[in-house]
């Protein structure tokens, strides 16, 4: 939570971080220095240890505004105690100085056992979607924990039932488009037509990779081949009723499940077929079924320059809220 591109902070940063801390500090003690160096410990932690994960501009700035905030002398100032938060219930701030283990052991004692959002700077819907994740998160894994071999009595078995959605699903698969056929119709292409190639380009690969993972699944399934570890991925996301992640690297993220998803994808495949049959823009764009539908959007405003004769440089997109009778 709080950053734009989920990323992967895991223990052992934590605990490099804290052992270069350990670190240079206890060298700052042994040699006798009377600076810290803060500049130092703000760049390898900053932007070496957990910063060489960061690929976001807006989170590198929040990362570096925090290496301010927390990293500096004004840590010890005695005239103006420093908090990392504070509010009438609590108070988190810096132990004094000098103690002894008793003193700093029972600091941490009055220190609240669970933190709210406000502590790390978010908002206090921030614990309502933490709530969400972890919930989602637990029934998924009790979905994992389901058996895998049919209990007795009657009903299909695992393989039944992952072999009728397999067959389902491919069904629904419908033909991929013929690109090259499509240039030699389009001779010079406009810009929102070069977008309308490059969304086929990620649409036929996706049609191709389900395809062929379902052909190979319903062979392992008949036992004509051995069940690959993309296969065994395969088949228990389509006995959960989930998308494969085989499937899902090659589509726009999306958490449906899916029944949901393969409802999106068919209107996604109407969307892409009227567009090719029409040979013109669409009136009205379904945005969300596009893959990158930020260049849509950019096609557009070039589109329109060139019909207008504007700068492009000067031009750009803005909503107005209509009122629909």
């Amino acid at each position: 939570l709080g950053w734009n591109v989920p990323y992967d902070f895991n223990e052992s940063d934590f605990r490099v971080c804290y052992a270069l801390l350990n670190t240079y500090l206890t060298k700052q003690i042994e040699n006798s220095d009377e600076q810290i160096p803060w500049n130092t410990l703000r760049y390898l932690v900053g932007e070496v240890h957990y910063g060489g994960r960061v690929t976001d501009s807006y989170d590198r700035r929040i990362l570096t505004t925090y290496m301010e905030e927390y990293f500096g002398d004004f840590l010890f100032d005695d005239s103006q105690e420093f908090f990392f938060y504070h509010d009438q219930k609590v108070r988190y701030g810096t132990p004094q100085a000098n103690g002894d283990r008793d003193d700093y052991a029972s600091f941490i004692d009055k220190l609240p056992l669970l933190s709210g959002p406000e502590v790390f700077g978010l908002h206090s819907n921030a614990e309502i979607d933490y709530l969400t994740n972890a919930s989602a998160a637990l029934l998924n894994n009790l979905v994992e924990l389901q058996p895998r071999t049919a209990a007795g009595g009657g009903g299909a078995t695992r393989e039944e039932i992952m072999m009728t959605v397999a067959v389902d699903v491919s069904e629904k698969i419908p033909v991929i488009f013929d690109l090259p056929k499509m240039k030699k119709m389009m001779h010079t292409p406009t810009p929102t037509q070069v977008v309308l190639l490059q969304e086929l380009v990620h649409w036929n690969n996706l049609l191709s990779t389900m395809t062929l993972t379902l052909k190979d699944l319903k062979r392992a399934l008949n036992g004509e081949v051995g069940m690959s570890n993309i296969l065994e991925e395969i088949s228990t996301a389509l006995f959960n009723g989930r998308l494969p992640p085989s499937w899902s690297k090659l589509t726009p993220q999306t958490e449906k499940t899916l029944g949901a998803w393969m409802d999106m994808f068919l209107r996604r495949q109407t969307q892409y077929a009227a567009w090719c049959e029409e040979g013109i823009d669409p009136f009205v764009m379904w945005l969300s079924g596009l893959h990158i539908p930020a260049t849509y959007l950019a096609a557009v405003v070039q589109t329109t320059c060139r019909l207008k004769k504007w700068a492009l440089d000067k031009s750009t997109l803005y909503t107005k809220v209509t009122k629909m009778v």
